[in-house]
């Protein structure tokens, strides 16, 4: 279905007006004739005000005339660390970080130097660094960014609470490139009122979260684009190493028009979202230039550009988590999601489920190592595609990261994970995982279940009565004597109320693999 020019007009604000490339300015760089002599600096994302990753090598970067030696030091170490500037002009080193203590927020200084030349970062601080990435819901800032984007719900008293200056976060700009670029630009800033409006949402609910648990400084960089797909964010290696995902996504890319297409000629809406579905751009602009920076994880909220990708998304996304997480060389480092939310994508069939088999798609990623998915299907809201409700994204995110990541086991973090069905007559009876049932099943507005539907032989689905029955659901249909298969909430817009008594939504589901 074409975009309406409306919907169009918000991503394309969501995404950034100023959506760049440096085609044109590398083109007059490379045809001088001259060679500009390296100068010293460090890396543009390396700032005052930052946060640093604790407990781990602190990793600087920069350039300086080749040969010349750069020293780094951090008020933290004591000493001096010398780096050597290559023929490239690229200097690299590491600084010892301590462990970051519950309740210090003490103000640091980074001093990196060279022939005189002194750069000192800050007001820097150690606690926990997350790289937060997506499209428009995670790019949803906390104010309204245009008079019919409300901003999040609350807005105007969660600013005005948000003097949290242990929060530190860096919005990446927007940009598009062929070519992995070695900096992408950005300004650390401390959380305040004043600034807390041109926070991500889901980040800064997030961060607020581990601060208050964590008691420690969080750093929250944010890479994220409206409109954007996940191939968009993934490299070309990483594209590369599946073959599927490599005929389905690069393959075509590279034998079409578009690859050889000069980026300064994109100039309307249409072309900007067909640019910000080719593989490797943002991912090229965005996520290379970061890698070098030492972070806890990865937060993740994407998927409406890939609505209709159905199963191939799980290897997509895959393979771009396994590609970051070999660029940034720290292990497996967390990734959690975020499902996608209901949305009627402006048609009215409530039957249709191509949304439901991307959440079914996202789901499958979990069976990737040190993953987790927040569930949204109770905070949707149907004709919008920006539902206003990011504090619950948030907080729910922070659970996975106690839960799985900050060794909180005890920690509730997931809804009602399907597990089973039996039957006897024409009764379900649905058996939940025990780890998704917390306190036990319950509904948000004390009404019976919805969404649930049975079907025969015929495989034709009819909606089911529900009924909690202490940790089951129990299901009848008139129209269904012998039932064979259970879907729940398998359609493109359900809001549910099905939840545990931590206020965690059921995850959809379905027991049959029917493409009818």
């Amino acid at each position: 279905m074409k975009r309406s020019f409306y919907a169009l007009l918000i991503l394309f604000c969501l995404s950034g007006a100023t959506l760049s490339n440096a085609d044109s300015y590398e083109k007059q760089i490379s045809s001088q004739e001259n060679v500009v002599e390296v100068e010293f600096s460090v890396a543009s994302i390396l700032q005052s005000n930052m946060v640093v990753q604790q407990a781990k090598p602190f990793t600087l970067w920069g350039t300086a005339p080749a040969g010349d030696t750069v020293f780094l030091a951090a008020d933290w170490t004591g000493t001096q660390v010398p780096a050597v500037a290559d023929a490239a002009g690229q200097w690299k080193g590491q600084l010892p970080v301590p462990a970051a203590q519950p309740n210090d927020f003490t103000p640091h200084a980074i001093t990196v130097f060279s022939k005189g030349k002194k750069i000192i970062l800050s007001n820097v601080l150690i606690g926990e660094v997350w790289l937060c990435s997506g499209q428009s819901n995670m790019d949803m800032e906390m104010k309204p960014q245009l008079p019919w984007l409300r901003g999040v719900l609350n807005h105007e008293e969660e600013i005005a609470a948000a003097n949290h200056p242990a929060i530190r976060l860096i919005n990446i700009e927007n940009s598009f490139k062929k070519e992995p670029q070695a900096n992408a630009k950005g300004t650390w800033l401390v959380c305040s009122p004043e600034t807390a409006g041109d926070f991500s949402g889901v980040a800064y609910f997030y961060g607020r979260e581990l601060l208050q648990k964590l008691k420690v400084p969080i750093g929250l960089v944010v890479a994220s684009v409206g409109g954007s797909a996940c191939q968009a964010w993934a490299s070309r290696e990483a594209l590369q190493t599946d073959p599927v995902v490599k005929a389905k996504y690069l393959t075509p890319y590279d034998l079409s028009p578009q690859a050889k297409e000069n980026l300064d000629s994109i100039k309307t809406l249409e072309k900007l979202f067909e640019v910000l579905e080719r593989p490797t751009l943002l991912y090229n602009a965005m996520i290379h230039p970061l890698k070098n920076l030492s972070v806890k994880g990865f937060l993740w909220y994407q998927g409406e550009s890939n609505k209709k990708d159905g199963s191939a998304y799980t290897r997509l996304c895959t393979a771009m988590l396994q590609g970051w997480r070999k660029d940034f060389a720290q292990g497996d480092l967390p990734f959690y999601f975020v499902q996608v939310t209901p949305y009627n994508w402006e048609e009215k069939d409530s039957t249709l489920t191509y949304y439901a088999k991307l959440r079914e798609a996202q789901e499958a990623v979990l069976q990737v190592k040190n993953t987790g998915m927040a569930v949204t299907m109770d905070i949707g809201e149907v004709n919008d595609i920006h539902p206003r409700n990011k504090k619950d994204v948030g907080v729910r995110l922070a659970k996975i990261a106690f839960a799985k990541t900050y060794g909180q086991p005890e920690i509730v973090h997931q809804g009602p994970t399907f597990q089973s069905f039996t039957w006897k007559g024409n009764t379900v009876r649905i058996t939940f995982r025990k780890e998704g049932l917390g306190s036990g099943l319950t509904t948000s507005d004390g009404l019976a279940p919805k969404h649930f539907y049975v079907a025969g032989k015929d495989q034709v689905f009819y909606p089911a009565t529900a009924e909690i029955v202490r940790d089951q659901i129990w299901l009848t249909s008139e129209k269904v004597k012998k039932p064979v298969a259970v879907r729940y909430a398998f359609t493109n817009f359900p809001v549910t109320n099905l939840a545990n008594k931590e206020g965690l939504p059921a995850q959809p589901f379905r027991t049959d693999s029917w493409e009818k």
